[in-house]
């Protein structure tokens, strides 16, 4: 059908052509528009549904895939690992080396190739430079290893004696370096009634053994920035009042 309706349509322009001729002048010029219009007329009637798409347009679906992103904690600039501490490790290219665990006491992570490395004592950075050297010296032609910190472990700190609460409490999460001494005690439910705050002792233990401090609290102003820093591990003692 589409044959006959194109021989239909030449035979059609030849008598508009013959016409064309016996017309003015200007006929020709309406020729030249006839001649260029009806080959793409009669393409696009025998090829229908042909559609041009622009060059650079993808439509296959999936071009974008996003990448995994890896949530951890907010660890403060120049963090020292601990023991029981929670890392990731992530080797870029290397998708079956991604391994993430806590320090175990003696500061060690268990890791694919490499075994039980020692990282308490490092900085993340520090920490992601030790594995590539080891990576790259055995393994892996310039690796790229990151380190991060999923959560810290759990620090305490125990208080004593004046407070109304003594017991073992947790470091804050915001803080686990260490928290202000006026911090520590308001954790403890505050002193009682017949506490000495100018009679508090902080005993700390460290790898040269035990370290006892004598504080007096009743000069520091909670919040004032001023005071004196309990650390993960320590011991305080509040002091009863002598009168």
């Amino acid at each position: 059908m589409t044959i006959r309706w194109a021989l239909g349509l030449r035979s059609g322009f030849s008598w508009g052509l013959n016409r064309l001729r016996a017309g003015t002048s200007g006929g020709w010029l309406a020729i030249a528009l006839v001649l260029a219009l009806v080959p793409e007329f009669l393409l696009a009637q025998i090829m229908p549904g042909t559609a041009s798409q622009p060059a650079g347009i993808s439509t296959s679906p999936g071009a974008v895939s996003a990448a995994p992103s890896s949530i951890g904690a907010s660890a403060p600039a120049g963090y020292i690992l601990s023991p029981n501490d929670q890392v990731s490790v992530e080797i870029f290219g290397e998708d079956d080396l991604r391994t993430n665990g806590r320090l175990n006491p003696e500061g060690n992570l268990s890791v694919p190739l490499l075994g039980s490395i020692h990282l308490a004592g490092l900085t993340l950075t520090q920490a992601a430079s030790k594995l590539t050297d080891l990576y790259g010296r055995d393994y892996l032609v310039n690796p790229r290893v990151n380190v991060m910190l999923l959560s810290y472990a759990k620090r305490r700190f125990s208080i004593l004696g004046q407070v109304n609460r003594p017991g073992s409490y947790e470091m804050p999460e915001s803080s686990p370096g260490g928290i202000d001494l006026l911090e520590a005690v308001a954790l403890a439910g505050g002193y009682t009634r017949i506490a000495a705050p100018e009679r508090i002792t902080v005993r700390r233990h460290n790898g040269s053994g035990d370290q006892v401090f004598k504080v007096n609290a009743k000069r520091f102003t909670r919040g004032s920035g001023g005071g004196f820093l309990v650390e993960p591990g320590d011991t305080i003692t509040v002091g009863e009042s002598i009168f």
